[in-house]
Protein backbone atom coordinates (compact mmCIF):
# COMPACT_ATOMS: atom_id res chain seq x y z
CA UNK A 1 0.00 0.00 0.00
CA UNK A 2 1.47 3.27 -1.03
CA UNK A 3 1.74 5.58 1.90
CA UNK A 4 0.51 9.18 1.94
CA UNK A 5 2.43 11.89 1.09
CA UNK A 6 2.58 15.29 2.42
CA UNK A 7 4.14 18.50 0.97
CA UNK A 8 5.37 20.98 3.56
CA UNK A 9 6.25 24.38 2.54
CA UNK A 10 8.51 26.58 4.32
CA UNK A 11 10.67 29.75 3.65
CA UNK A 12 14.47 29.97 4.98
CA UNK A 13 14.31 31.22 8.55
CA UNK A 14 14.72 28.96 11.25
CA UNK A 15 10.89 30.73 12.36
CA UNK A 16 9.39 28.79 9.84
CA UNK A 17 11.94 25.94 9.37
CA UNK A 18 11.40 24.88 12.89
CA UNK A 19 7.47 24.20 13.17
CA UNK A 20 7.87 22.48 9.59
CA UNK A 21 10.20 20.49 11.26
CA UNK A 22 8.63 19.47 14.00
CA UNK A 23 4.98 18.49 11.74
CA UNK A 24 7.55 16.53 9.32
CA UNK A 25 8.76 14.68 12.32
CA UNK A 26 4.87 13.37 13.58
CA UNK A 27 3.45 13.08 9.90
CA UNK A 28 6.60 10.44 9.73
CA UNK A 29 5.83 8.69 12.86
CA UNK A 30 1.88 8.28 11.88
CA UNK A 31 2.72 7.00 8.95
CA UNK A 32 3.21 9.33 5.77
CA UNK A 33 5.64 9.95 3.24
CA UNK A 34 6.86 13.83 3.91
CA UNK A 35 8.32 15.80 1.04
CA UNK A 36 10.06 19.77 2.12
CA UNK A 37 10.22 22.43 -0.98
CA UNK A 38 12.21 25.60 0.16
CA UNK A 39 14.81 27.63 -1.47
CA UNK A 40 18.43 27.43 -1.33
CA UNK A 41 18.55 29.64 1.87
CA UNK A 42 15.73 27.12 3.61
CA UNK A 43 17.94 24.38 2.32
CA UNK A 44 20.30 25.50 5.07
CA UNK A 45 18.21 25.08 8.03
CA UNK A 46 17.30 21.20 6.93
CA UNK A 47 19.76 20.04 8.38
CA UNK A 48 17.84 18.27 11.59
CA UNK A 49 14.90 17.31 9.43
CA UNK A 50 14.75 13.84 9.49
CA UNK A 51 16.35 11.82 6.74
CA UNK A 52 13.47 10.32 5.32
CA UNK A 53 12.28 13.89 4.37
CA UNK A 54 12.84 14.53 0.69
CA UNK A 55 13.97 17.83 -0.16
CA UNK A 56 12.94 19.61 -3.13
CA UNK A 57 14.67 22.80 -3.17
CA UNK A 58 12.49 25.64 -5.78
CA UNK A 59 13.12 29.05 -7.19
CA UNK A 60 11.11 31.72 -5.43
CA UNK A 61 11.68 35.48 -4.94
CA UNK A 62 10.57 38.48 -3.30
CA UNK A 63 9.60 41.84 -4.90
CA UNK A 64 10.20 43.97 -1.43
CA UNK A 65 13.83 44.03 -1.83
CA UNK A 66 16.77 43.51 -3.85
CA UNK A 67 17.59 46.08 -6.46
CA UNK A 68 15.85 46.78 -9.61
CA UNK A 69 16.93 44.13 -11.77
CA UNK A 70 16.04 41.61 -8.43
CA UNK A 71 12.72 42.88 -8.66
CA UNK A 72 12.16 42.75 -12.15
CA UNK A 73 13.26 39.16 -12.23
CA UNK A 74 11.28 37.95 -9.29
CA UNK A 75 7.88 37.16 -11.40
CA UNK A 76 9.87 35.15 -13.50
CA UNK A 77 12.01 33.17 -10.91
CA UNK A 78 8.73 32.73 -9.09
CA UNK A 79 6.39 31.49 -12.12
CA UNK A 80 9.20 29.29 -13.10
CA UNK A 81 8.87 27.68 -9.54
CA UNK A 82 5.42 27.57 -9.89
CA UNK A 83 5.94 25.35 -12.96
CA UNK A 84 8.51 23.32 -11.62
CA UNK A 85 6.58 22.31 -8.32
CA UNK A 86 3.21 21.38 -11.16
CA UNK A 87 5.19 19.25 -12.92
CA UNK A 88 6.70 17.77 -9.91
CA UNK A 89 2.78 17.57 -8.14
CA UNK A 90 2.04 15.81 -11.66
CA UNK A 91 4.93 12.97 -11.45
CA UNK A 92 3.81 12.46 -7.53
CA UNK A 93 0.81 14.10 -6.33
CA UNK A 94 0.65 15.07 -2.27
CA UNK A 95 -2.81 14.48 -0.20
CA UNK A 96 -2.11 18.04 1.47
CA UNK A 97 0.18 20.90 1.01
CA UNK A 98 0.74 22.52 4.64
CA UNK A 99 2.57 25.95 3.59
CA UNK A 100 4.59 28.17 7.15
CA UNK A 101 5.29 31.22 5.52
CA UNK A 102 8.41 32.67 3.50
CA UNK A 103 8.37 33.72 -0.12
CA UNK A 104 9.82 30.03 -0.84
CA UNK A 105 6.23 28.40 0.05
CA UNK A 106 4.77 30.61 -3.15
CA UNK A 107 5.74 27.70 -5.61
CA UNK A 108 3.89 24.83 -3.69
CA UNK A 109 1.06 26.78 -2.75
CA UNK A 110 0.63 28.08 -5.83
CA UNK A 111 0.50 24.78 -7.85
CA UNK A 112 -1.78 23.37 -5.14
CA UNK A 113 -4.26 25.96 -5.29
CA UNK A 114 -4.70 25.70 -9.40
CA UNK A 115 -4.34 21.65 -8.93
CA UNK A 116 -6.97 21.85 -6.38
CA UNK A 117 -4.73 19.82 -3.91
CA UNK A 118 -5.95 20.06 -0.49
CA UNK A 119 -3.59 22.82 1.90
CA UNK A 120 -3.82 24.36 4.88
CA UNK A 121 -0.91 27.54 5.97
CA UNK A 122 0.28 28.20 9.62
CA UNK A 123 1.49 31.44 10.89
CA UNK A 124 3.76 31.53 13.67
CA UNK A 125 3.86 35.34 14.08
CA UNK A 126 0.83 37.55 16.15
CA UNK A 127 0.89 39.58 12.32
CA UNK A 128 0.10 37.35 9.76
CA UNK A 129 3.28 37.31 7.00
CA UNK A 130 2.98 38.76 3.81
CA UNK A 131 2.66 35.60 1.51
CA UNK A 132 0.33 33.74 4.39
CA UNK A 133 -1.83 36.57 3.99
CA UNK A 134 -2.35 36.14 0.45
CA UNK A 135 -2.85 32.13 0.72
CA UNK A 136 -5.51 32.98 4.07
CA UNK A 137 -8.40 32.95 1.95
CA UNK A 138 -7.65 30.21 -0.63
CA UNK A 139 -7.07 27.63 2.00
CA UNK A 140 -9.26 24.92 4.12
CA UNK A 141 -7.77 25.95 7.33
CA UNK A 142 -5.55 28.13 8.75
CA UNK A 143 -3.78 27.68 11.73
CA UNK A 144 -2.42 30.26 14.14
CA UNK A 145 0.78 29.69 16.63
CA UNK A 146 0.29 33.02 18.34
CA UNK A 147 -3.00 34.32 19.61
CA UNK A 148 -4.69 36.31 18.91
CA UNK A 149 -3.29 36.71 15.57
CA UNK A 150 -3.92 39.35 13.35
CA UNK A 151 -6.04 38.08 10.52
CA UNK A 152 -7.17 39.61 6.66
CA UNK A 153 -11.03 40.12 6.97
CA UNK A 154 -13.24 37.36 7.00
CA UNK A 155 -10.37 34.71 7.37
CA UNK A 156 -11.32 32.49 10.37
CA UNK A 157 -8.32 31.01 12.65
CA UNK A 158 -7.35 27.94 14.76
CA UNK A 159 -5.45 28.67 17.25
CA UNK A 160 -3.09 25.61 17.45
CA UNK A 161 0.45 27.08 18.92
CA UNK A 162 3.89 26.65 17.69
CA UNK A 163 5.09 22.97 17.62
CA UNK A 164 8.33 22.71 18.63
CA UNK A 165 10.66 20.33 17.62
CA UNK A 166 11.74 16.64 19.56
CA UNK A 167 14.65 18.13 21.57
CA UNK A 168 12.68 21.13 23.09
CA UNK A 169 9.99 18.47 23.97
CA UNK A 170 12.41 16.19 25.91
CA UNK A 171 12.64 19.03 28.15
CA UNK A 172 9.33 19.85 27.98
CA UNK A 173 8.26 21.61 31.69
CA UNK A 174 11.64 20.89 33.25
CA UNK A 175 11.85 21.72 36.82
CA UNK A 176 12.88 25.30 37.20
CA UNK A 177 16.09 25.83 39.65
CA UNK A 178 15.41 29.64 41.34
CA UNK A 179 18.12 31.37 41.39
CA UNK A 180 20.37 30.77 44.78
CA UNK A 181 23.20 31.03 46.25
CA UNK A 182 24.56 29.12 43.46
CA UNK A 183 26.01 29.14 39.89
CA UNK A 184 23.50 31.40 37.94
CA UNK A 185 23.01 30.33 34.14
CA UNK A 186 22.27 33.16 31.29
CA UNK A 187 21.37 32.67 28.23
CA UNK A 188 21.16 35.10 25.03
CA UNK A 189 19.99 34.26 21.84
CA UNK A 190 19.04 36.29 19.31
CA UNK A 191 17.14 34.21 16.49
CA UNK A 192 18.52 31.76 13.71
CA UNK A 193 20.65 34.29 12.52
CA UNK A 194 22.18 36.55 15.72
CA UNK A 195 21.44 39.45 16.93
CA UNK A 196 23.98 42.68 16.63
CA UNK A 197 21.57 44.62 19.40
CA UNK A 198 21.84 41.73 21.58
CA UNK A 199 25.89 42.41 21.50
CA UNK A 200 26.02 45.62 21.94
CA UNK A 201 23.82 45.82 24.89
CA UNK A 202 23.93 42.48 27.16
CA UNK A 203 27.66 42.60 27.73
CA UNK A 204 27.61 45.84 29.11
CA UNK A 205 24.29 44.85 31.12
CA UNK A 206 26.05 42.30 32.86
CA UNK A 207 28.75 44.33 33.30
CA UNK A 208 27.03 46.36 35.52
CA UNK A 209 25.58 43.71 37.66
CA UNK A 210 26.56 43.58 41.21
CA UNK A 211 30.45 41.76 41.87
CA UNK A 212 28.12 38.68 43.52
CA UNK A 213 26.06 37.98 41.06
CA UNK A 214 28.82 38.38 38.36
CA UNK A 215 30.81 36.23 40.17
CA UNK A 216 28.54 33.58 39.58
CA UNK A 217 27.37 34.27 36.30
CA UNK A 218 27.62 31.70 33.32
CA UNK A 219 27.16 33.30 29.81
CA UNK A 220 26.00 31.79 27.05
CA UNK A 221 25.68 34.22 24.10
CA UNK A 222 24.66 33.24 20.74
CA UNK A 223 26.61 36.38 18.28
CA UNK A 224 27.23 36.87 14.58
CA UNK A 225 30.54 35.44 13.86
CA UNK A 226 31.61 38.91 13.56
CA UNK A 227 30.65 40.25 16.69
CA UNK A 228 32.27 37.31 18.37
CA UNK A 229 35.22 38.25 19.28
CA UNK A 230 33.93 41.74 20.83
CA UNK A 231 31.39 39.99 22.64
CA UNK A 232 34.03 37.67 24.03
CA UNK A 233 36.48 40.37 25.25
CA UNK A 234 33.77 42.40 26.79
CA UNK A 235 32.74 39.33 28.94
CA UNK A 236 36.30 38.80 29.85
CA UNK A 237 36.97 42.65 30.57
CA UNK A 238 34.01 42.27 33.38
CA UNK A 239 35.25 39.07 34.37
CA UNK A 240 32.58 36.91 33.77
CA UNK A 241 32.74 33.34 32.40
CA UNK A 242 30.65 33.02 29.01
CA UNK A 243 30.35 31.16 26.13
CA UNK A 244 29.92 32.92 22.96
CA UNK A 245 29.00 30.83 19.66
CA UNK A 246 27.54 31.97 16.42
CA UNK A 247 25.18 28.62 16.46
CA UNK A 248 23.80 26.57 19.75
CA UNK A 249 23.42 23.35 18.57
CA UNK A 250 21.88 22.56 22.21
CA UNK A 251 19.44 25.39 22.52
CA UNK A 252 16.91 23.28 24.32
CA UNK A 253 19.46 22.04 26.76
CA UNK A 254 20.16 25.44 27.38
CA UNK A 255 17.09 26.97 28.14
CA UNK A 256 16.48 24.41 30.60
CA UNK A 257 20.16 24.79 32.49
CA UNK A 258 19.07 28.87 32.90
CA UNK A 259 17.90 31.15 35.43
CA UNK A 260 16.81 33.62 32.57
CA UNK A 261 16.77 33.69 29.07
CA UNK A 262 17.61 37.04 26.78
CA UNK A 263 16.11 36.43 23.67
CA UNK A 264 14.95 38.16 20.50
CA UNK A 265 11.11 37.69 20.06
CA UNK A 266 10.66 35.34 17.53
CA UNK A 267 7.10 33.00 17.40
CA UNK A 268 9.64 29.79 17.39
CA UNK A 269 11.94 30.84 20.34
CA UNK A 270 9.17 32.26 22.74
CA UNK A 271 7.06 28.66 21.77
CA UNK A 272 10.87 26.61 22.93
CA UNK A 273 10.66 29.19 26.20
CA UNK A 274 7.16 28.60 27.51
CA UNK A 275 7.02 24.98 26.60
CA UNK A 276 10.15 24.66 28.80
CA UNK A 277 8.97 27.25 31.05
CA UNK A 278 11.77 29.91 32.17
CA UNK A 279 11.78 33.76 32.90
CA UNK A 280 12.68 35.97 29.47
CA UNK A 281 13.63 39.53 29.22
CA UNK A 282 12.36 40.18 25.43
CA UNK A 283 13.84 42.68 22.97
CA UNK A 284 11.58 42.55 19.69
CA UNK A 285 13.24 42.84 16.48
CA UNK A 286 12.58 46.52 15.66
CA UNK A 287 12.29 46.10 11.81
CA UNK A 288 10.18 42.74 11.79
CA UNK A 289 7.38 42.95 9.02
CA UNK A 290 4.41 44.53 10.86
CA UNK A 291 6.73 44.78 13.96
CA UNK A 292 5.24 41.32 14.83
CA UNK A 293 7.88 40.17 17.40
CA UNK A 294 6.24 43.39 19.72
CA UNK A 295 2.99 40.93 19.07
CA UNK A 296 4.62 38.01 19.83
CA UNK A 297 5.77 39.41 22.90
CA UNK A 298 2.27 41.23 24.50
CA UNK A 299 0.87 37.75 25.54
CA UNK A 300 3.88 36.28 27.98
CA UNK A 301 4.22 39.98 29.22
CA UNK A 302 0.66 40.36 30.07
CA UNK A 303 0.79 36.68 31.40
CA UNK A 304 3.85 37.99 33.81
CA UNK A 305 6.03 35.41 32.32
CA UNK A 306 8.25 38.22 30.33
CA UNK A 307 9.48 42.16 30.53
CA UNK A 308 9.71 43.35 27.12
CA UNK A 309 12.40 46.20 25.95
CA UNK A 310 11.69 47.73 23.03
CA UNK A 311 14.84 48.24 20.96
CA UNK A 312 14.16 52.26 20.35
CA UNK A 313 14.44 52.84 24.11
CA UNK A 314 17.02 49.78 25.03
CA UNK A 315 19.85 50.91 26.90
CA UNK A 316 22.53 48.65 29.49
CA UNK A 317 21.11 50.42 32.35
CA UNK A 318 17.83 49.48 32.04
CA UNK A 319 18.32 45.81 31.38
CA UNK A 320 21.37 45.71 33.88
CA UNK A 321 17.88 46.62 36.47
CA UNK A 322 15.67 43.89 35.37
CA UNK A 323 18.39 41.54 35.08
CA UNK A 324 19.17 41.92 38.48
CA UNK A 325 15.54 41.90 39.64
CA UNK A 326 14.73 38.30 38.12
CA UNK A 327 18.11 37.67 39.71
CA UNK A 328 18.04 38.10 43.38
CA UNK A 329 14.31 37.24 43.43
CA UNK A 330 14.00 33.69 43.60
CA UNK A 331 10.13 33.75 44.23
CA UNK A 332 9.49 36.48 40.77
CA UNK A 333 11.32 33.96 38.77
CA UNK A 334 9.77 30.83 40.00
CA UNK A 335 6.34 32.75 39.23
CA UNK A 336 7.49 33.77 35.39
CA UNK A 337 9.01 30.71 34.96
CA UNK A 338 5.32 29.34 35.88
CA UNK A 339 3.72 31.79 33.69
CA UNK A 340 5.99 30.86 30.91
CA UNK A 341 4.56 27.32 31.13
CA UNK A 342 1.14 28.12 31.46
CA UNK A 343 1.28 29.40 28.42
CA UNK A 344 3.02 26.49 26.31
CA UNK A 345 1.47 24.30 23.87
CA UNK A 346 3.63 21.29 23.70
CA UNK A 347 0.74 19.62 21.77
CA UNK A 348 0.81 22.03 18.87
CA UNK A 349 2.33 19.63 16.13
CA UNK A 350 -0.86 17.22 17.63
CA UNK A 351 -3.14 19.90 17.16
CA UNK A 352 -1.95 20.89 13.50
CA UNK A 353 -2.22 17.52 12.18
CA UNK A 354 -5.65 17.05 13.57
CA UNK A 355 -6.02 19.94 11.35
CA UNK A 356 -4.61 18.32 8.51
CA UNK A 357 -6.75 14.73 8.77
CA UNK A 358 -9.46 16.97 9.23
CA UNK A 359 -9.29 18.98 5.93
CA UNK A 360 -8.71 15.37 4.29
CA UNK A 361 -12.02 13.97 5.86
Amino acid sequence: MTRKLALIAAGGTGGHMFPAQSLAELMLAEGWRVKLSTDTRGARYAGNFPEAVERQVVNSATTARGGVAGKLSAPFRILSGVMAARRAFRADRPEVVVGFGGYPTIPAMSAALTMGVPRMIHEQNGIMGRVNRIFAGRVQRVACGTWPTDLPGGVQGSHVGNPVRAAVLEHSAAPYAAPGQGALNLLVIGGSQGARVLSDVVPAAVAGLPDDIRARLRVSHQARAEDAERVTAAYAEAGIEAEVQPFFADVPERIAAAQLVVSRSGASSLADITVIGRPSILIPFAAAAGDHQTANAQSLAEAGAAHIHPESVLDAESLTRDIRAILTDPAQAQAMADAALSLARPDAARRLYDLVTEILR
